[in-house]
């Protein structure tokens, strides 16, 4: 019993070493967006919160113009969010509940997508977003990220999950697809809903590369180029604090 005890406390403050191990990034992150530009450069470094937490938010909110960039993920965010979760579970429904001809093909092939790395999509993509005269607009940034095999997956498991009585009882009962889809199947789907508009939110806040391909003006920019934009403008020594300011602001949302 001893033993186990120890066991478990040693695995406690293995766990509790490598949380803060983790986390320790974004630990100095917030002290350091709280120090002044002489004690951001201090050696060895603070560990110690400073009081110029605010000046540094002002700072940086002002010098790339944050409010503009927030409006910009924030949109582009929930739309691809809630596009994606609609197309999946229209895509899942149909999947699981229709039967129609190359079915058995056109899943395994939707989960193909998947595991094409990024490098090889961006030039056919952006040559379609031109062809459409859609760069430097909100559409270049959002309708390459409308598809979601994730969700797709995520939803199409749940739904197999869901007895067959139930939709026969419905069909029985003289319910159409879609009302069964729409009062049945979403309503049950809420936690997986949540669980997916989380996850595609933060992936579309985090995205970088696509927007700095797509766009080239500053009112067009999303809060990751921003971060860019604190770091690129400085011509002496980088500004760490009103940097580390910044990435506080973009790590609020998510």
């Amino acid at each position: 019993m001893v033993t186990r005890n120890r066991t478990r406390i040693l695995i406690h403050f293995a766990l509790i070493a490598l949380a803060l191990v983790i986390a320790f990034p974004v630990i100095y992150a917030l002290i350091t967006s709280t120090l002044t530009f002489q004690q951001a450069y201090s050696y060895p470094p603070r560990l110690i919160p400073g009081n110029q937490l605010w000046n540094n938010i002002v700072n940086a909110w002002q010098r790339v113009n944050f409010g503009r960039l927030f409006i910009n993920s924030t949109i582009i965010s929930v739309v691809v969010a809630f596009v994606k979760i609609v197309l999946a579970l229209l895509a899942a429904f149909a999947y699981t509940h229709f039967r129609f001809r190359g079915r058995s093909i056109l899943f395994p092939m939707t989960m193909v997508t998947q595991m094409l790395p990024l490098p090889v999509r961006i030039l056919p993509t952006y040559q379609l977003m031109a062809s459409f005269h859609w760069i430097n607009s909100y559409y270049a940034l959002m309708f390459p990220y409308f598809a979601s095999t994730t969700g797709i997956l995520l939803f199409r498991q749940f739904f197999m999950t869901v007895p067959r009585d139930l939709s026969d009882a419905a069909r029985v009962d003289g319910t159409s697809p879609m009302r069964y889809f729409l009062q049945i199947l979403v309503p049950i789907s809420k936690t997986n809903i949540a669980a997916l508009f989380v996850i595609e939110f933060i992936f579309m806040w985090s995205q970088y590369l696509w927007p700095l391909i797509v766009t080239n003006t500053a009112n067009m920019r999303v809060v990751q180029i921003g971060l860019k934009m604190l770091l690129a403008g400085e011509q002496n020594a980088p500004q760490w604090n009103v940097i580390m300011a910044g990435t506080v602001i973009a790590m609020l949302p998510p």
